[in-house]
């Protein structure tokens, strides 16, 4: 029996609650189907900057290097949001991780329940069907430009985007590999009638083409894609495209399934790669047991699938965030009339699989 090496990056806010019901269901699968997984805890973000004065500190980076998979809860504490002048963020644990990771593209599926159609904002005819891959650059552009800062008086700031061609076909042909494995459609979102580096994007591209001849592409202005997505989502299958927009893309589609509580995500790197829902640290709520677990208990199933091959233990958690929903066995965010505390969700689907 393999032992596979789990690290946990709980992280700040609602992190440590919802990572928890993650493992809770992780545990049941290990019972099921007679694995052993081996976790370990480490300090990321606001929780590390506490204690070691240092967002992403070298033993959470060794931990996570010698891992398997990592399963991250999120980063993020209004100490530091409401401080503008503060030097150490924990948001820099973020940009550290992926750094030194290697966490070159995020991976964000965008999927519709049926039963929670009613839950979006948008028109149940628009959104159902609608099943989409968001690929998105995550090591690079503006987020990670070298020249940055402020003119001595404070009056201008300035952030560099700088993107290279390695970068692009890089995720580029994960996007390509994922796309041949759908309905065999990319769309590639970009601004290259204004920025060089969106040239570059495209240019690089349609190189690739030639490669995946099987693959139909087309290519988006990051504004229209923006509008697409909300007004025609069921026509993208796998949208590939660069830091920034990929952030602000993957949220807005979050509306979609109805709440950012449903959307994990993964993101792909060169050591080992990292399991995440795509909410943020939610403070509010943290510490009253009411955060939704379900996007994290997804990404735990991106997790065995993706990282462990564990195909079948990752379709049997599904199964059972699908028959919860349709139960009715959900957080007050998306449940219609009675709700479940984090944990009993936890626990209800711990018990579902284990009877299964």
């Amino acid at each position: 029996m393999r032992e596979f090496k789990i690290a946990l990056l709980p992280g700040d806010g609602i992190g440590g609650e919802i990572v928890n019901e993650a493992v809770k269901v992780l545990k049941a699968i290990e019972e099921k189907f007679n694995h052993r997984f081996k976790f370990n805890d480490a300090l990321v973000g606001a929780a590390a900057i506490e204690e070691t004065g240092n967002p992403f500190p070298e033993e959470t980076y060794l931990l996570c290097k010698n891992s398997d998979a990592v399963l991250f809860g999120a980063i993020g504490d209004p100490k530091y949001d409401n401080d503008p002048k503060a030097k150490i963020r924990p948001e820099q644990g973020l940009l550290a991780m992926r750094k030194k990771l290697g966490l070159f593209a995020n991976i964000r599926p965008v999927t519709t329940f049926p039963s929670l159609l009613d839950k979006s904002p948008l028109r149940r005819d628009i959104i159902e069907g609608a099943d989409f891959v968001m690929i998105r650059e995550l090591t690079g552009g503006i987020y990670f430009g070298e020249l940055r800062g402020r003119t001595e008086d404070g009056t201008k700031a300035y952030d560099t985007n700088v993107y290279s061609k390695d970068e692009i076909s890089r995720v580029t042909r994960l996007a390509f590999d994922y796309a041949s494995r759908r309905k065999k459609r990319l769309t590639a979102v970009d601004k290259a009638n204004v920025l060089a580096t969106s040239r570059l994007w495209r240019e690089t591209i349609q190189e690739m083409e030639k490669d995946y001849p099987d693959i139909t592409v087309d290519y988006m202005f990051v504004d229209n894609a923006a509008m697409q997505i909300i007004q025609w989502p069921k026509r993208f299958d796998v949208i590939v495209t660069e830091n920034m927009f990929g952030d602000i893309l993957s949220d807005e589609a979050s509306v979609i399934t109805g709440s950012l509580g449903m959307l994990p995500s993964a993101s792909v790197g060169t050591q080992t790669s990292v399991y995440e829902p795509i909410h943020g640290s939610y403070p509010q709520a943290a510490g009253k047991n009411i955060a939704n677990p379900l996007a994290t208990v997804l990404s735990a199933a991106m997790l065995l699938e993706d990282s462990l091959q564990l195909i079948k233990e990752a379709e049997l958690i599904r199964k059972a965030v699908n028959v919860s929903i349709e139960k009715g066995i959900l957080t007050e965010d998306i449940a219609t009339g009675k709700h479940y505390k984090t944990s009993e969700v936890g626990d209800w689907l711990a018990n579902y699989i284990l009877k299964s």
